[in-house]
């Protein structure tokens, strides 16, 4: 079954005052600021104190670790404790980009206070066998090294029982972590997480990294004159894992991505590199280290592509941190060659899962859950992002093997969308499930095979009765509305004024109207040997009314096939520089057929688009001599934007517009009203339910009398359930309202307006309807 439709809004333009725009072009003075200034004040930049602390990280004020409170000082106490002993410590990080940051700040990090390999080592865990999380063996390989305290890194917070067996092999636990919060604070020594902090408190979107960054920024606090190198060395590794782990790009989140970027700008310099590692993955990607794309398309996917391909992702830590260029170069190439294999894999898994979503009735389906043996779990949740966002449902995809003690386990992954809180849902079948965590957006689970039908059956029925959760359809906001002459250099560098993006601070998409494509193609991607990757683009020249020569774009994911020829549509994209070929390019994020569907070649005129066949008896029998060269408009329409929109579809795809309608039964407005009140009568009486279309072809109004009418019919003491487009009704007398009659009246005045409608389009001359179609007005 195909995908919904994804809804477009544009973002309302506001009235910006001049001197806010005067104030944007003081850090932009080559550019004209207008939108950047517009992109600012919707997004709540309002004044020239908000502007500063947004734009330069030199005006805000980070806030200090101390803000964790006792949590902080319990962890640095026993860190400094287990320093002065000579214990051993041991990082427990996470596999994904975040946790690989997390691990390699902390390692770097306490790597001042300890010495690395002999006090200090890490540990983590393998994606395809262990999954997120402590886990009870790990735990048991650390307790035989001789480990007295683990610091967990963007993991740890829900992981109780393992929490419990280290105390019981004498080992504490620091735990620093941003995802869900338990019940009931866990028995550790510490637990840093931002999530025990106010909701609008600065720190509070913190990724781990960031959190383990703060860790170690208390202990140079607390040690100040140990630390050989600067803290602020460490700000490109936190600036990598915060964009890669989609957070909140707001507060000290905002202000980490940007010092952090400013670092690693210094990786793709070799004056001022010292990351070799990072270095040669800029190389690959074609970054320069400046952009937060240069991350989330580049650096992120290389880093998380390891253990999706090889479930172990201990040696990007050597990667990331090692100053040998030698030992680093090897490394960069296979996570290089990781990547590739990754962009195979989630392609050949996403049409698979497409194959089986095909079987599956969407309409009654609110969470999409399914499961394959042969699917491979490192790309489950790539895959389930990309499908929750174009179905428009949460997605849970699963993979099963069989564990040693025989037990069939399926593990997988879950994506969210549309503002659901994933977390909590996955949570309602807590009794069912092996293990399980994450945040609003995304969590890992694993379950018996056995116990999934029950599992898929109980979190649809928990999402359908959250009603104020079951907008399923996928929204593309627009925050600009452009022509195609505008993109380019100089746009990029206003829109660039707002950068890091990320969630809270999006990527601007732009809205182009009325354009066209040319020079579209499609090919597979290449790996660094040149080898094709099954992972495809499409690729395309975009022009409208402002140009002559069009602006170069691409589709990802897409064949020439999905973009329409000589139609003219709508598309939101994002603009961004492509290193690879060294030019400024579109990426397309939607597109569709434009409200003026124009075709460029072959147009009919209008006086040969429209055949009359109105009132006349052998309409039915001509309407067939059309077959499909043509669009039937069988109905006498109710409004001018419905004559409209059938006359421009007849244009988009070079058809005839076959008017074959005669004009309805006039029906005296208030017998019309009494067939309403017997209709509400009959279903209050039986506890029938009736469709909205039902009752419109009955009654022959449209959408907004029909919403006058169940208003008058609320005053009158009926009340309506509806769900999704079914209405049932109940009668309640003492509910009569006494302004019922101004209701009424209105529902009476808007049939009697729509009938004189439809007198009018049953008579009205076809060169008035050409006249007006082809004007591009609108009339409600």
């Amino acid at each position: 079954m195909n995908q919904p439709e994804a809804q477009w809004q544009l973002v309302p333009s506001p009235e910006v005052p001049q001197w806010f725009i005067d104030a944007v072009r003081l850090h932009h003075p080559n550019t004209h600021s207008s939108y950047a200034a517009q992109l600012l004040w919707q997004r709540g930049i309002r004044s020239k104190e908000q502007l500063l602390g947004f734009i330069d990280a030199d005006y805000y004020q980070p806030t200090p670790p101390s803000a964790f409170g006792e949590e902080m000082e319990w962890a640095i106490s026993r860190l400094r404790q287990a320093r002065e002993r000579g214990e051993r410590v041991s990082i427990w990080g996470d596999f994904d980009a975040d946790g690989v940051t997390s691990t390699s700040v902390l390692w770097e990090g306490l790597g001042e206070f300890f010495t690395q390999g002999s006090q200090l080592d890490y540990y983590i865990p393998n994606r395809l066998t262990e999954s997120h999380g402590l886990n009870c063996t790990g735990i048991e390989r650390l307790a035989v090294s001789g480990t007295k305290l683990i610091v967990t890194c963007d993991t740890g917070s829900t992981n109780l029982e393992e929490i419990n067996y280290a105390a019981e092999l004498g080992i504490d636990i620091i735990v620093t972590d941003h995802h869900t919060l338990p019940d009931t604070r866990p028995p550790v020594i510490a637990i840093i997480n931002p999530r025990y902090l106010p909701k609008d408190h600065p720190l509070y979107h913190l990724s781990g990294v960031a959190v383990a960054y703060k860790l170690v920024e208390g202990m140079y606090a607390a040690l100040p004159h140990i630390p050989q190198q600067s803290i602020e060395n460490l700000l490109d590794l936190v600036a990598i894992g915060l964009i890669a782990d989609l957070v909140q790009l707001t507060g000290d989140c905002r202000y980490l991505a940007q010092r952090g970027i400013q670092r690693l700008r210094k990786q793709a310099i070799p004056d001022t590199a010292y990351r070799p590692g990072v270095s040669r993955l800029l190389e690959f990607c074609k970054g320069a280290g400046d952009r937060p794309t240069d991350i989330s398309f580049g650096l992120g996917p290389r880093i998380n592509a390891v253990s999706r391909i090889h479930g172990d992702a201990s040696f990007c830590v050597e990667l990331l941190t090692s100053r040998d260029r030698e030992k680093c170069d090897p490394l960069a190439s296979e996570t290089e060659l990781a990547n590739t294999r990754r962009k195979s894999l989630q392609k050949d898994t996403t049409e698979s899962v497409k194959r089986k979503l095909e079987l599956v009735d969407l309409s009654t389906t609110s969470v999409i859950v399914l499961e394959d043996p042969q699917w491979q779990g490192g790309v489950l949740g790539l895959v389930a992002g990309q499908i929750a966002q174009e179905y428009g449902r949460p997605t849970i995809l699963l993979s099963s093997t069989e564990t040693d003690s025989g037990l069939i386990l399926a593990r997988g992954s879950a994506r969210s969308v549309n503002n659901i809180d994933l977390y909590q849902l996955v949570k309602s079948q807590e009794h069912l499930l092996h293990r399980f965590g994450g945040h609003p957006f995304a969590a890992g689970l694993s379950l018996a095979l056995d116990d999934l039908p029950l599992f898929a059956a109980g979190i649809n029925q928990q999402l359908k009765q959250q009603a104020d959760s079951l907008n399923l359809k996928t929204t593309i906001t627009a925050d600009l509305e452009v022509k195609v002459a505008e993109l380019g250099k100089n746009l990029f560098r206003e829109l660039n004024l707002i950068e890091p993006c990320g969630m809270g601070n999006p990527v601007p998409k732009l809205l182009i109207k009325n354009c066209y494509f040319k020079n579209v193609w499609h090919n597979n991607i290449k790996d660094r040997k040149g080898n094709k990757i099954q992972y495809i683009k499409a690729t395309f020249n975009i022009l409208d009314n402002s140009v002559t020569k069009g602006f170069p774009g691409v589709w990802w994911g897409h064949y020439k096939d999905d973009i329409p020829l000589d139609i003219q549509c709508d598309v939101i994209a994002e603009l961004d520089f492509n290193p690879f070929e060294g030019e400024y390019e579109i990426r397309l994020i939607g597109l569709r057929r434009s409200a003026e569907n124009f075709s460029f070649h072959s147009r009919q005129s209008p006086s040969e688009l429209i055949v009359d066949l109105r009132q006349q008896d052998a309409a039915i029998n001509n309407i067939k001599s059309y077959n499909s060269s043509s669009i039937v408009l069988e109905k006498c329409p109710l409004t001018w934007n419905e004559l409209q929109h059938k006359y421009q579809e007849a244009i988009a795809y070079n058809k005839k517009l076959i008017l074959a309608y005669n004009p309805p039964e006039t029906i005296e407005p208030k017998n019309i009203w009494r067939q309403l009140i017997g209709i509400a009568k009959y279903l209050s009486r039986t506890g029938k339910t009736v469709t909205k279309e039902q009752i419109k072809n009955k009654l022959n109004f449209s959408d907004l009398t029909l919403a006058l009418g169940l208003q008058a019919l609320s005053k009158m003491g009926f009340v309506y359930d509806q769900q999704e487009d079914y209405y049932q009704f109940s009668w309640q007398q003492a509910a009569i309202d006494t302004d019922s009659n101004q209701v009424i009246s209105e529902f009476l005045n808007a049939i009697a307006e729509e009938q004189f409608q439809q007198q009018y389009f049953a008579k009205i001359p076809t060169n008035i309807i050409s006249n007006f179609c082809e004007s591009g007005n609108t009339v409600s």
